[in-house]
Formats: structure tokens, C-alpha cells, sequence
């Protein structure tokens, strides 16, 4: 990953757009793997018999992607020196989305615009990536720790700017505080909590912090996962994230808006029975975004009853 990383440097495009892309890549190399694996297994089952093969619900149902042929990885890893390659790439990804709603809108499609003359270093990037070998690791989260190491590449490589760790929370921070959070509030030294119903994040970033909540605990210890994020990029990043580590759109849901200016709307019921209860609220707040309180904001209920310095 960090290979991908020195292979983008003097490209045009910016941090963000680079990142973007290495990250689609990371999400097709995983999202192909798991596809080709499941699809042994109804050929295994079915034979090779396309009512089976080519049935969505078999593959969703072990929470798995469809892949049209041109989005497949292995499809990618034949044409990486194409002339066309970055248009593969773009449509591939159009495809899927296509193809599976819970993506729709958060796969980059801008390798064209980002990289479509330089398909020598687009075909590095393929090779490197290439590379990730899952049967090779007894961790059965390894594409996702390879994501959250390459968010946290760019956090850094961000510099003092203002997008500097806006994406993601440090491991350690995310550490202390998923271990704080799971402790059982009555009686903290008998431990973590087995299970939690519900967890939220106001500023979630890529969902680095509500995963860290999560992953300590085992795959189904969360009812579901919540999380709001300003940027729609880092909430793009998010759902791929949450995807990613295997969750099924079902199991979390990600909202993009801004925390401090205009709540979630779920967030606003005032009446007690149908009011939003979470067992966990984590946050690395967003301390460099500009927020300034007027009146309007002074009558909203979640300021209302403290009061507000507004300006004058």
C-alpha cells in the first residue's frame, strides 16, 4: 500500500482525488475476491448453470456483490495494460453501483479524470494491489485493515492543512475510547459488554472509530451502527468502510449532513417513545470546522435550554 502511495507522487488531481482512487481499487481487489469465492460455491452446489450464476440473491444473501463480467477484478487485472484502462475502471465501478444499491453514489469514478494518461502508473497501482493475498493471513479482516491503514497514510501525508485527520481517528484515540464506551457502565470491572443495540457517531469520519467500537466485541455484538459525516467524500469512504469489514447495509446507516448546523433528522423526535436511544455516542469532533452560533441556532432544542454566546 504504501508502493500505491509513492506511485502517485508529482500526479496531478490532489491528495483526495489519489486517495479516492486507491481506494476504489482496494474496494474492487476485495469486493472481486469475495464474488469469485462465492461463485465456486454455486458452481459446486448448482453446476455451471447461469440461472444460479447470474442470480443476485445468492450472492447477497451471504453479503456478497454482484460483478458484471467487465467489473469483475480478474477482468481488471487482464486489461491493466489497456490504452483504456481508465474508462474500464470508471464504468466498472458505474456498473456495480448499478448492479448493487447500497453502493450507489460512494464508488469513485474519476480514474479518467485523475489518471486516465497515465496508465502506466495506473497498472502499478493494479499490481501492487494485486498483491493482497487473504488466504495468506489467518485474520479474517485483513482487506479491511489494509483500508484503514491507507486512510490513515493520507491522514498523515495530509499535512497541516485543514483536511489533516479529518477522515480518520488515530488508532490509539480510537482505541481508548471503543474500550471506555464497551465497559459495563454499572460495573466497569466486570468487563466489556456482550452486546450493544445501538451506537452513533455525530462526525464519523470513514466510521474508523464506530468500527473500532465494534471489532473487539465480535461481528454481530451491534444491533446496528449509526454515524453523520459533513464531507461527502469521508461519507462516501464511510459506507465503502462499513462494507468493507462486512456489514450488511442493513446493520448501520450512515447519514451525510452537518452535525452542529442542521441535525439529523432522526435526532430531532422529541417524543419520548419514539425518541433515539444509543447504548454507546463516540466522537472525534471536528475542531477545525468553522461554527458560529447565531439566533436561529439559539432555538434549537439541543441549545435552547443553556443559551448561546451569538455574535453581535
Amino acid at each position: 500500500m504504501w508502493n500505491c502511495r509513492n506511485a502517485l507522487r508529482g500526479t496531478v488531481g490532489g491528495n483526495e482525488k489519489n486517495r479516492d482512487a486507491v481506494m476504489g481499487l482496494v474496494f474492487l481487489k476485495f469486493a472481486g475476491d469475495k464474488f469469485e469465492k462465492r461463485r465456486a460455491e454455486i458452481m459446486q452446489e448448482y453446476g455451471d448453470i447461469p440461472a444460479f450464476l447470474e442470480k443476485d440473491s445468492f450472492y447477497r444473501s451471504k453479503n456478497v456483490f454482484y460483478l458484471n463480467d467487465t467489473s469483475r477484478w480478474t477482468y481488471i487485472v487482464k486489461n491493466a495494460s489497456a490504452d483504456d484502462i481508465a474508462v474500464i475502471l470508471d464504468k466498472g465501478m458505474a456498473d456495480i453501483e448499478d448492479r448493487n444499491p447500497p453502493l450507489k453514489g460512494a464508488l469513485p469514478q474519476n480514474f479518467y479524470a485523475t489518471l486516465g494518461t497515465r496508465k502506466e502508473q495506473i497498472k502499478g497501482l493494479i499490481d501492487e494491489i494485486n498483491k493482497i493475498d487473504e488466504s495468506r493471513f489467518h485474520e479474517k479482516d485483513l482487506i479491511g485493515r489494509v483500508y484503514e491503514y491507507f486512510l490513515q497514510v493520507f491522514a498523515i501525508d495530509a499535512g497541516q492543512g485543514a483536511e489533516k485527520g479529518e477522515f480518520y481517528t488515530p488508532q490509539r484515540i480510537s482505541s481508548i475510547l471503543s474500550a471506555i464506551v464497551t465497559l459495563d457502565s454499572q460495573e466497569p470491572a466486570t468487563g466489556k459488554k456482550k452486546k450493544l443495540n445501538q451506537i452513533y457517531d455525530s462526525a464519523c469520519g470513514s466510521g474508523s472509530l464506530l468500527l473500532n467500537v465494534r471489532n473487539p466485541l465480535g461481528p454481530h455484538s451491534i444491533g446496528k451502527i449509526y454515524g453523520q459525516e459533513n464531507n461527502i467524500t469521508t461519507y462516501n469512504l464511510a459506507r465503502m468502510n462499513m462494507l468493507l469489514h462486512g456489514l450488511k447495509d442493513t446493520e448501520f446507516e450512515i447519514y451525510h449532513g452537518d452535525s452542529l448546523l442542521n441535525d439529523w433528522d432522526i435526532l430531532k423526535e422529541m417524543n419520548p417513545a419514539k425518541k433515539m436511544q444509543f447504548d454507546a455516542v463516540v466522537a472525534n469532533p471536528p475542531f477545525s470546522l468553522r461554527w458560529e452560533p447565531n439566533e436561529t441556532l439559539g432555538e434549537d432544542f439541543r441549545f435552547k435550554n443553556y443559551g448561546l454566546t451569538c455574535p453581535h
